[in-house]
Parts: C-alpha cells; sequence; structure tokens
C-alpha cells in the first residue's frame, strides 16, 4: 500500500509491503517507520514511491525526497522483513520461589517509640489573632437589595423566590467577616505513617525472563522476493467530496516518472498555486470586483484545461491574470477620474 492518509491524528504518507514468508507461508505486512506528513492545502500533489535493487526505499513528495530507509532494515520497517533469530519460549513459566524484588523492608527494623502516627499534618496556628476590625456578625455575601422576583414567578411550580446573592460591600473595607477561626499552620511533629527502611533483598534474582529458544518462523534473505504488480487497487474512505486522483505510474525507469511528473503534474500545480494566490488577492478586493475576478479565472482555468491547450495553461492563466488586474485597475481609476470630473462639472445643488 502507498498513498497519503490524513484523517484525525493520522497524517502520513503510507508505504507498506506484503513478503511471503517462506518458512511459514504467511503473508506479512511491513509498514515503514516514521513516513512523511501529507502537505495540508487543496492543491494537487504527487506522490512517489522509489523500490531500488539495493534494497533502498525513496519516498518523494511532488519530486522532493522526503524519507529514505532500507528494507532489510529493522531501524525502517516494522516489524522487520527478517524475524529475529530466537523469540521468547512460550512454554517458558516463572518459578514460583522467583523473586524478582530488589530491595525489601528490612525486617529487623523497628518503629522508634516517639513516632506518632496519628499527629495531624496541620495544627492550628495558635499564635494568631484575630484581625482588628474583623466584622464576626457581618456575612460575606448578602441578597442583592436589587434584586426583584420576576412577574412571571410561580411559587408553586418554581418553588419559593430567593434574591440572588452578591459580595457584602461591608466586607470590602474590613480584614474579614464572619466567624473568625485561627488560621493552619504545618505541625512540626508531623511525621506520617511509619514504614521500615528498605534493605537489599538476598534473595534477589532479578527480573525473570523466560529462555530463547530458535524461531521457527526466521530466515535469511538478501533479496527480498515479492510478489510482482498484478494490479491496481484504490482504497478511499473519507467524509468530503471534490477529491480527484489520477495519473497513476508504474515503472522501472526513474527518469520516465520523473518526466511525466513534470509534463502531467507540474504544470497542473502551478496554474492551482496561481488560482490560489488570485483567489487570496480577490478576497481583499470588494465583494463586486472579487466575485467577478472569481468567475473570469474560474473560467480561464477551465479554457487552460482544453487538450490541445495543455502546454500553454501556465501562460494562458498568467497573462489572462496580469490583463484582467490592469484592466481592473485601470477602469477603476477610470472611474474615480471620471467621477471627479462629473463632479467638477455638475457640483451637486
Amino acid at each position: 500500500m502507498f498513498g497519503p492518509d490524513k484523517c484525525g491524528s493520522t497524517n502520513k504518507v503510507h508505504f507498506i509491503i506484503k513478503h511471503k514468508n517462506p518458512k511459514t507461508g504467511e503473508y506479512v505486512e511491513h509498514h515503514l517507520k516514521f513516513p512523511p506528513s501529507v502537505p495540508s492545502d487543496k492543491l494537487s500533489h504527487v506522490y512517489t514511491a522509489i523500490l531500488k535493487p539495493s534494497n533502498e526505499v525513496v519516498i518523494l513528495v511532488d519530486g522532493e525526497e522526503k524519507k529514505k530507509g532500507n528494507i532489510l532494515s529493522a531501524d525502517d520497517f516494522e516489524p522487520s522483513l527478517i524475524p529475529d533469530k530466537t523469540i521468547a519460549d512460550p512454554d517458558d513459566k516463572k518459578p514460583e520461589d522467583w523473586d524478582e524484588r530488589e530491595k525489601i523492608p528490612d525486617p529487623n527494623a523497628v518503629k522508634p517509640e516517639d513516632w506518632d502516627e496519628d499527629a495531624p499534618m496541620e495544627i492550628e496556628d495558635e499564635e494568631a489573632e484575630k484581625p482588628e476590625g474583623w466584622l464576626d456578625d457581618e456575612p460575606e455575601e448578602i441578597d442583592d437589595p436589587d434584586a426583584s422576583k420576576p412577574e412571571d414567578w410561580d411559587d408553586d411550580e418554581d418553588g419559593e423566590w430567593e434574591a440572588p446573592k452578591i459580595d457584602n460591600p461591608k466586607c470590602e473595607a474590613a480584614p474579614g467577616c464572619g466567624e473568625w477561626k485561627k488560621p493552619m499552620k504545618s505541625n512540626p511533629a508531623y511525621k506520617g505513617k511509619w514504614h521500615a527502611p528498605l534493605i537489599e533483598n538476598p534473595s534477589y534474582k532479578g527480573i525473570w525472563k523466560p529462555q530463547q529458544i530458535p524461531n521457527p518462523a526466521y530466515f535469511e534473505l538478501e533479496k527480498p522476493d515479492f510478489e510482482p504488480v498484478a494490479a491496481i487497487g484504490i482504497e478511499i474512505w473519507t467524509m468530503q467530496d471534490g477529491i480527484l486522483f489520477d495519473n497513476i505510474l508504474i515503472t522501472s525507469d526513474e527518469k520516465e516518472a520523473a518526466s511525466y511528473r513534470e509534463t502531467a503534474w507540474k504544470p497542473k500545480f502551478e496554474v492551482e498555486k496561481e488560482k490560489q494566490k488570485a483567489e487570496e488577492e480577490a478576497a481583499a478586493t470588494p465583494d463586486v470586483l472579487s466575485g467577478i475576478q472569481k468567475k473570469v479565472f474560474d473560467l480561464l482555468y477551465k479554457i487552460a484545461d482544453i487538450p490541445f491547450l495543455e502546454a500553454y495553461k501556465l501562460k494562458i492563466f498568467v497573462s489572462f491574470k496580469h490583463f484582467f488586474l490592469c484592466r481592473l485597475f485601470l477602469s477603476v481609476i477610470l472611474g474615480l477620474i471620471l467621477y471627479s470630473c462629473g463632479y467638477v462639472l455638475f457640483p451637486r445643488m
């Protein structure tokens, strides 16, 4: 499988190869690690995968190299094309007396007599005093005196109406309101729950791992033996319309692929860039002019797509674009001049 995949958090150019294990006869998918990202725009792009006799894989996006790897390298493909020589023995079991604890609580340690596990983490600050001016009898919030029950309020259906609360304005100038309580502070006698200190475990044997055995699926390979390409299938899943694809080429000649990319994709891409630029410029112009300009560019795009004009796409589009902008500029200037003259010759009464 090869091609762009952009959905949710996924953004990559897939390259997946299937290879038949000569030992087991099983076909396994091998995914290229750290594939390149998909361009984030609405322009046409061309994706190229090159498989070389040296087992090298090169991924190009718009003719520019974005990723290089080796089919036989475990660093480039997951899982690796050639399996590991050994695997963990599935029948090997950890012995019941196997101790994986590197450290254990000291069995000879004793909690100190003065260790109080019940002492709280915080205690009241006995030295604290209530600030002068503290308003004990004033609540922090009061009913809003300006609020009134809505006319459509029904006590039977809505319940007894209560005015919304607001901050007590008397408390703004005072150090505080309501019942004063001594603040809390850290308890110097707090030690928490006692735990015996850890010591080296004399029975420690390390982390248990199953024994390695020869991998029955292992094989050696200097040159991958892939199945020949018999057909092309297109897998597409999208929730957006307007996605098109064409010009799919399979060849053994890199120069032919590069030439086809330059003739079939590059001109169209340049036209699309010009159109995108024009639309961005049009978006900055007044609505009426923007609408006219968009229609003209859409028409030019269709004209440039006529087969016998294929080779002149970019020239047609750029020339008409400059022509239109010049005519538009002259029209606006001329309109302003005529309007100014009309204002001088026929002043308003």
